[in-house]
C-alpha cells in the first residue's frame, strides 16, 4: 500500500524574487527509481542521484519503489540545488522514514552531499528574505551558513548538519529543537557588519583638490560624474577612493546588498554596510553589466552588484556602446528588468555611476606640456568622444576635466588634505540635512529628486535664483533633464555648506561643474 502525498517545503528564486515550491513525493507500484518533474534544470534534475545516494549512505534508505518528486508550481522554471534537503524528507516521508506534520511548516533550503551531509546553496541570504515574505517564520539551513540565515529578523533558523540531524530534528519532540533566532535584533549593529578593512584613503590623492571637492559632493547627492583626462591625472585614483567618503548603508540597503552578494558562493557572516564598488573591464558584455543568463536562469550584472554603491567605468569609450546605452535606463529608474522567454525579473540597479575617460586615443589632447604632444587628428578625437553617447552623456551630473599633477608637495605645512573619515562625516551632515528635507517623500537623496519637485512646491528657487539655468535652457545648452540635474546638484552643495536653500552662487558652481569636462 503507498502513503498519501507528502510535502515539503523549499524556496526557488528568481533574479532576487522568490516563490514558494511545494515539494510533493509519491510511491507507486513501480520498479525503483525516482524522476524529478516541474521544469528543474540540469542540476536539480541530478538531486535523484544525489537523494538516493545520501539516504542510503545515512541508513535511511528509500522505499524499494519508484518516487515520483513534482515540484509545483509546475509552470516556475527551477534551477541549482537548493531544493536537495527538501526532496530528500519528502521522499523519506512518503518511504515511512518519518511524519509528515511538520514538512510543509518549514521552508527547506541545503544542497546534500553524497554522504548526506548538508552544503550551502547559492542565494541562500535571499531565499530566506522570499520564506519570511511568504508567512514563513522558521528555515532550515545546513549549519555552516545559519549565522547568514539568521540575519533576517523575525526568522528562526534551524541548523542541522546533515541529514540525519534533519531527520532527528522532523522526528524530535517540539521541546528539544535547536534554533539560531536572528542575530541582527540580539546583537548591537557593530557586531552584525560585515566589511573588508579600507586600504585606500581619500588622503593618497595629491594635487586634485577641486576634483576631491567634486567627489564630496557628489556623495553627498549620490550624483553621476564623469572624469576626462590624460593617464596619469588620477582618475582611476578618484573612483577608487569615492566609497570610503560615502556613508554606511542603512538597514534596508544593507539587507538589499547582502541579499545580492549571497548570490555569490560566499557565505555571510553580517550584513554588508559599506557601499560596494564594481569596477568591470571594458571587454565586458551586456550581459556582464546589465544582467542576463541562460535559458531560464536570471544572473545580476555588475549594475546590481554595485547596488547602493560605485559603478565605475574605466576606459569608457572602449566599452561597446551597446553596454553604455544599456545603462540609460537603469539610471533613471533605479532598477534593471531581464527578460527571457519564460522568465521575467526586475533586479535592483540604485547605482552611483562614475565614467573615467582619456580625451583621446593617444590620451594627450589638450595636455599643456611639450613632451605630450597629442598624434591623433581632430575628426579622430570626435569620433573618440562620441562612442559615449550624448543620452547617457546628458545623465552625468558633474563632469570633471582633469590634467597631470605637476607638482608635489613636500613641506608638511603645504599639505592640508583630509582622510576619508573626515570627509565621510561632512558627508554624512548633509546627508542627514537633506534626509530631514525629504521627510514624507518617496526619495533619500538629492540624486533621486524628480524636476516636479525642484521645480514646483515649496521648495522652488525664485527666478531671479535660476536665471542663469533659464537662459541656458533657453539657448540650448541645457536639456530640461540637465537643467534638472544641475538643480539636484546645486541642492547637494546648499546641503554641504548648511544652507536651507541654494541660491545664485550654488547654482553658478552646479553648472560650472556640469560644464566642467569634455564628456
Amino acid at each position: 500500500m503507498t502513503r498519501a502525498v507528502c510535502r515539503a517545503a523549499s524556496i526557488a528564486l528568481t533574479g532576487l524574487e522568490g516563490a514558494v515550491v511545494d515539494v510533493e513525493a509519491a510511491v507507486s507500484q513501480q520498479l525503483p527509481g525516482m524522476a524529478i518533474i516541474g521544469l528543474p534544470d540540469t542540476a536539480l534534475a541530478e538531486a535523484k542521484l544525489r537523494v538516493r545516494t545520501a539516504t542510503t549512505q545515512a541508513g535511511l534508505p528509500l522505499a524499494d519503489r519508484f518516487i515520483t518528486v513534482n515540484l509545483g508550481p509546475a509552470s516556475l522554471p527551477k534551477h541549482g540545488t537548493g531544493f536537495d534537503l527538501a526532496i530528500a524528507l519528502a521522499a523519506l516521508a512518503a518511504s515511512g522514514r518519518l511524519p509528515i506534520d511538520r514538512l510543509s511548516a518549514v521552508a527547506h533550503l541545503g544542497e546534500l552531499g553524497l554522504d548526506g551531509g548538508l552544503r550551502r546553496p547559492a542565494g541562500l541570504l535571499s531565499a530566506v528574505l522570499a520564506a519570511r515574505a511568504n508567512g514563513f517564520t522558521r528555515v532550515m539551513v545546513p549549519a555552516s551558513c545559519a549565522a547568514e540565515a539568521a540575519l533576517v529578523p523575525g526568522i528562526t533558523a534551524i541548523p542541522v548538519q546533515s541529514l540525519v540531524h534533519a531527520v532527528a530534528w522532523h522526528t524530535a519532540d517540539e521541546r528539544t529543537e535547536r534554533v539560531v533566532t536572528s542575530t541582527v535584533t540580539q546583537r548591537p549593529r557593530s557586531a552584525v557588519v560585515e566589511e573588508p578593512p579600507e586600504d585606500r584613503d581619500i588622503a593618497d590623492v595629491q594635487g586634485q583638490s577641486e576634483a576631491v571637492e567634486a567627489l564630496v559632493i557628489a556623495a553627498a547627492g549620490r550624483h553621476n560624474i564623469s572624469m576626462v583626462g590624460p593617464p596619469g591625472a588620477g582618475k582611476t585614483l578618484l573612483a577608487e577612493r569615492l566609497p570610503t567618503i560615502l556613508p554606511d548603508l542603512d538597514d534596508a540597503e544593507a539587507m538589499e546588498a547582502s541579499s545580492i552578494a549571497s548570490l555569490g558562493g560566499r557565505t555571510l557572516t553580517g550584513l554588508i554596510r559599506r557601499p560596494p564598488f564594481e569596477h568591470p573591464h571594458h571587454t565586458a558584455s551586456s550581459a556582464a553589466i546589465i544582467g542576463g543568463g541562460a535559458g531560464d536562469r536570471i544572473t545580476p550584472g555588475a549594475i546590481t552588484r554595485a547596488c547602493h554603491g560605485v559603478l565605475f567605468l574605466d576606459e569608457a569609450p572602449e566599452f561597446n556602446r551597446v553596454v553604455l546605452d544599456a545603462l540609460r535606463q537603469p539610471l533613471e529608474r533605479g532598477v534593471v528588468e531581464l527578460q527571457r522567454s519564460r522568465v521575467r525579473a526586475t533586479l535592483p540597479a540604485r547605482i552611483q555611476l562614475v565614467i573615467a575617460a582619456n580625451p583621446c586615443p593617444c590620451g594627450n589632447a589638450g595636455s599643456p606640456g611639450r613632451e605630450t604632444v597629442c598624434t591623433c587628428s581632430p575628426n579622430t578625437r570626435v569620433r573618440y568622444m562620441q562612442r559615449i553617447s550624448g543620452p547617457l552623456s546628458d545623465r552625468i551630473d558633474l563632469r570633471l576635466g582633469l590634467q597631470r599633477v605637476t607638482r608635489v608637495p613636500h613641506a608638511a605645512s603645504e599639505d592640508h588634505r583630509e582622510c576619508s573619515a573626515s570627509v565621510r562625516r561632512r558627508v554624512v551632515l548633509a546627508r542627514r540635512r537633506s534626509a530631514r528635507r525629504l521627510a514624507g517623500t518617496p526619495w533619500k537623496v538629492n540624486g533621486e529628486l524628480p524636476g516636479t519637485w525642484l521645480r514646483g512646491g515649496k521648495y522652488r528657487l525664485a527666478r531671479s535664483e535660476t536665471a542663469i539655468l533659464d537662459r541656458a535652457l533657453a539657448l540650448g545648452a541645457l536639456t530640461l533633464r540637465g537643467y534638472d540635474r544641475v538643480l539636484r546638484v546645486a541642492w547637494s552643495i546648499a546641503d554641504l555648506a548648511e544652507l536651507d536653500r541654494p541660491g545664485r552662487p550654488e547654482i553658478g558652481a552646479a553648472l560650472a561643474l556640469r560644464n566642467g569636462g569634455q564628456l
